[in-house]
């Protein structure tokens, strides 16, 4: 007894825990708690004393319970077991009370569908005995009328005969009737619904003249149609209508397009002769090229920059009926519009309507876009001919916005050509038309300044002619070399006029630039696109107007140089010093100020090859360069002039003993002081070599040394000559070479002394060809003194002028037949004397 006392304590509590695991699976798959973790204790569930387990077994766990743990630990997993168990209860009753009222509302469902499905079956119950019924009664119905089913459908077909019977006979009234009112669509309807029947039964002859009857009628609905065609005076849709009638009617296609295009043709062409009207032909060639070129405001007699930019609307076109605006206004409002709506048109009726219906199959559209295209490229090729004579006429320097707008509204218009005609080349040539005109701008820009350069030059060479005209008696030798005279007698010094004609220029290049910049303006349409801005801005802008222009301002005064005869030409020497100093500075600053000055308005992009700020910068410094190497040489050779007419023209054989310094000899050292304060007004001082405290005096010491007393001494053996002339070839070739017309720095100092090398040359080439007497070679000693007590402070090395002159007593002393020198203190007391 007790053992099955024990079993079924066992066996009670074996259902019991199993009923609580499968209410805990439960609870778990209900709210979808996550078995994570189950691999890992996948390898415990097999365990049989895993209580958690799916296989436990409660005899294992107690015998090993048994076995392993002492009584104490027994009562203690015993205490833990009843506390789990009794955890366990309470969560349970915890998930039981929050979920009540889900369970509540799940019965209330529950119990309400079998309320429903218990009323829904009772209705499918009704709904299979009303079907069984109707089936019935349509069985009955059909066994009743099948006899007589045969001969309605033979009357039913019989009746359809004679109703198209009489429709065919009603026909020709039928026609006659739609053709007095109008209505061709009706008309071509009951003509295309009959003509398949009478064109297969034409051999009976009632049909036969029913079909000569209709044929008869749609000729003169046809004709109808065509002079409404002709016409032209109907609305579009009634046109479209019309067109589709003809097609329907087999009329040729080919044909009706050369008719709608032809009668379009005449529409246009009246409006691109109103267009040609208004422009007017050239009265002469010159009298629009010269525009550009008009004489602007002087340079010099300007008191401001500003006065001398161009004045809008200075240059009338030769069309002044209109303006530019609204001519291109007049063309998109009246002719592109037209054209536009005449591609729409056409489209609608040819294209569009063809491609639909019985049409279609005819390959209609491919014929029409072919025919569209030769007349649309016709009419526009003439209407671009007319825009771009006009915008021809646009001569003026002056304002360029009403150009820019016209442009802008021209470009504009022509998209919707691009939207009715995708593939046409029409927009691609207008787009080329902005393009050329824009350039054709910039060009007419770089001739104004071309000319507004010239004309700044032609200014400046007036202003420096005027010190000589004002200031003749006081400027001292300023006539001798172009007018420039000394600082405190010009009225205008070099450095102002520098200043204006810079200033001139660099404005009139931001006004230029300004004036092209509407062409980039954010609100014109053709201004953001690829193909106008990048070509434009890199190639347009920064290289045919910015960069030609500076290479023009470098060529044109290089020219300068390259024009002049031997003695200068008509340049004056002043003008070459300004224009030298204008290309060092453009070399130094201004070429890189413009250049960023247009990088920055206009965007420049530098996908193309563009000209470097270092090629122009060099070809400025070269031009400096070489305007400066010609001053000093038009200068020299003024100089030189004086003293070579000095020279050529005296008896130094016969002339009396030397009592003043020759008049000459003065103005050489009037004019190199006066050149000295020209240069010193544009360039710096430049460096020299240290002076000797002596340097005024030193002409006397070396004429007086032991090596020039043997050169003169009384005994003149037949050694004496080859012996002089041995000591000063020795000399030579232990002083230093001196280069008489090398390349000078951009100072004072180096200007001034290649001109007295010139000057000194000069006069040491024309005493060698001379000869001369004792007081002849007196009188030069007594020149060349006085030349080195002033013109050692303008060079930078003072023992060249001395090594110039001795070169020239030396030389007036071979060629002396009585060479007696004069005594130093003579010398300086005549020198200082004079």
């Amino acid at each position: 007894m007790d053992g099955e006392e024990d079993g079924l304590v066992a066996l009670s509590e074996s259902e019991e825990s199993s009923r609580k695991r499968r209410v805990h699976g439960m609870l778990k798959l209900y709210y979808g708690m996550n078995e994570e973790g189950k691999a890992a204790e996948q390898a415990k569930s097999l365990d049989p004393c895993d209580i958690n387990g799916p296989h436990f077994d409660h005899e294992v766990f107690l015998n090993k319970l048994r076995r392993e743990c002492s009584l104490a630990e027994l009562m203690d997993q015993e205490t833990c077991m009843v506390k789990q168990i009794r955890s366990l209860d309470s969560d349970m009753q915890t998930l039981v009370y929050e979920n009540y009222n889900k369970f509540i509302s799940a019965t209330d469902t529950i119990r309400k569908m079998k309320n429903d499905f218990k009323k829904m079956e009772d209705e499918m119950d009704g709904l299979s005995a009303n079907m069984a019924a109707i089936t019935d009664f349509s069985a009955s119905i059909s066994g009743t009328l099948q006899d007589q089913h045969a001969q309605i459908t033979k009357l039913s077909g019989v009746h359809t005969l004679l109703r198209k019977l009489q429709f065919l006979f009603e026909l020709p009234a039928r026609l006659n009737k739609c053709l007095e009112l109008q209505a061709y669509a009706q008309a071509v309807r009951s003509h295309r619904r009959a003509r398949c029947v009478l064109q297969q039964y034409s051999h009976l002859p009632s049909f036969k003249g029913i079909q000569d009857d209709c044929h008869a009628i749609m000729d003169k609905l046809a004709q109808e149609l065509r002079q409404k065609f002709r016409d032209g005076g109907s609305s579009a849709k009634d046109l479209s209508e019309c067109v589709e009638l003809l097609l329907q009617l087999d009329e040729p296609a080919e044909e009706l397009c050369d008719k709608f295009l032809s009668h379009a043709r005449s529409r246009l062409e009246l409006e691109l002769q109103g267009l040609e009207a208004e422009i007017t032909p050239y009265p002469s060639g010159t009298a629009v090229q010269d525009a550009p070129a008009r004489r602007l405001p002087s340079a010099a007699a300007c008191g401001s920059p500003t006065d001398k930019l161009p004045k809008t609307g200075a240059i009338p076109s030769p069309a002044s009926n209109t303006d530019i605006l609204e001519f291109i206004d007049r063309g998109c409002n009246e002719f592109v519009s037209s054209l536009c709506l005449v591609i729409t048109s056409y489209q609608e009726l040819f294209i569009t309507h063809a491609q639909t219906g019985e049409l279609a199959s005819k390959n209609i559209p491919q014929m029409a876009n072919a025919k569209l295209n030769a007349f649309v490229d016709d009419l526009a090729a003439r209407y671009f001919s007319l825009v771009e004579r006009r915008i021809q006429e646009e001569k003026g320097v002056g304002d360029n916005s009403l150009l820019v707008r016209a442009l802008d509204r021209f470009h504009r218009r022509l998209q919707a050509v691009t939207k009715l005609l995708p593939g046409s080349a029409v927009p691609h040539q207008g787009t080329e038309i902005v393009m050329r005109a824009a350039t054709e701008r910039v060009k007419q820009y770089l001739s104004a300044l071309q000319s507004f350069y010239m004309d700044s030059l032609t200014d400046v060479r007036q202003a420096l002619a005027t010190p000589r005209l004002a200031g003749a008696s006081g400027a001292g030798g300023g006539a001798h070399f172009g007018g420039a005279a000394s600082g405190r007698d010009a009225p205008t010094s070099l450095p102002e006029l520098l200043s204006s004609l810079s200033a001139s220029i660099l404005n009139q290049i931001k006004s230029v630039l300004a004036s092209v910049h509407l062409f980039t303006a954010k609100d014109i349409t053709f201004s953001n696109k690829p193909y106008f801005k990048g070509e434009f801005c890199s190639q347009g802008v920064r290289e045919s107007l910015v960069v030609s222009f500076i290479k023009f301002v470098c060529q044109s005064s290089r020219q300068f140089c390259d024009n002049a005869g031997d003695k200068g030409g008509s340049t004056p020497p002043a003008l070459l010093l300004l224009l030298s100093r204008l290309c060092l500075d453009y070399e130094t600053s201004t070429i890189t100020y413009i250049l960023t000055l247009t990088d920055e308005q206009f965007l420049v992009q530098h996908h193309s090859p563009v000209t470097p700020v270092t090629t122009l910068c060099a070809e400025a410094r070269e031009a400096a360069q070489k305007l400066l190497n010609h001053y000093v040489k038009v200068q020299g050779l003024i100089i030189s002039q004086m003293l070579r007419k000095s020279v050529e023209t005296r008896d130094w054989v016969n002339t009396i003993e030397p009592r003043n310094v020759r008049a000459v000899m003065k103005r050489v050292v009037e004019d190199t002081t006066s050149i000295d304060v020209q240069v010193g007004l544009l360039y710096e001082e430049g460096v020299r070599k240290a002076h000797s405290s002596d340097s005024s005096k030193r002409t006397f010491s070396v004429y007086s040394s032991s090596r020039q007393q043997a050169r003169y001494a009384a005994s003149y053996t037949p050694s004496a000559p080859m012996d002089t002339n041995l000591l000063s070839n020795i000399h030579k070739l232990f002083s230093e070479r001196i280069d008489i017309f090398s390349s000078v720095e951009f100072n004072k100092v180096s200007v001034i002394t290649g001109i007295i090398k010139i000057s000194l040359k000069t006069f040491l080439e024309c005493v060698r060809l001379r000869t001369f007497g004792r007081f002849g070679l007196q009188q030069i000693q007594v020149d060349c003194h006085y030349l080195q007590m002033y013109l050692w402070r303008f060079v930078s090395d003072e023992n060249l002028v001395h090594f110039l002159l001795d070169e020239i007593v030396g030389s007036s002393a071979h060629r002396c037949l009585d060479p007696a020198p004069m005594e130093q203190s003579v010398i300086e007391v005549i020198c200082e004397r004079g």
